[in-house]
């Protein structure tokens, strides 16, 4: 039982919605794309021009996803693995929640974390027009 006062968690649409919210004030740099995750919410930020990677030119770069799934919401964030400078800089409690190379997995949000996701978005942001890639 939560504590007296205690915030209530927020459902998982909530945690989606928030995380989406933070990505759409970005969208204008991005390409965004919905609905390619069959049977789940899911919205796509993706580089609007090609880049140049180390095995050729790629039409598109994947910056950020949000994907809710039955029992987290997935944020896939792709500086987190293509860019070296970008994890080191990343927090220790959001690097808790990392789970493979670029994707993060969220039951709740804290305050807390809402602050370290969007500062890793300002810091991928960065790595990414350093990159020429938006």
């Amino acid at each position: 039982m939560p504590a007296k006062g205690a915030a209530k968690p927020l459902s998982l649409d909530a945690v989606f919605d928030e995380l989406k919210a933070m990505l759409v004030s970005h969208a204008t740099r991005f390409t965004v794309r919905t609905g390619m995750v069959k049977n789940k919410r899911d919205y796509h930020l993706i580089s609007k021009k090609p880049v140049e990677l180390d095995d050729g030119k790629k039409k598109e770069r994947y910056f950020a996803s949000v994907i809710q799934q039955k029992h987290s919401v997935g944020f896939y964030f792709n500086p987190a693995y293509g860019c070296d400078e970008v994890k080191p800089l990343l927090s220790a409690d959001l690097l808790k929640h990392l789970d493979g190379k670029t994707c993060f997995h969220f039951a709740a949000l804290t305050p807390q974390l809402k602050k370290d996701v969007q500062a890793a978005l300002k810091i991928g942001l960065k790595a990414y027009r350093e990159r020429e890639w938006i």
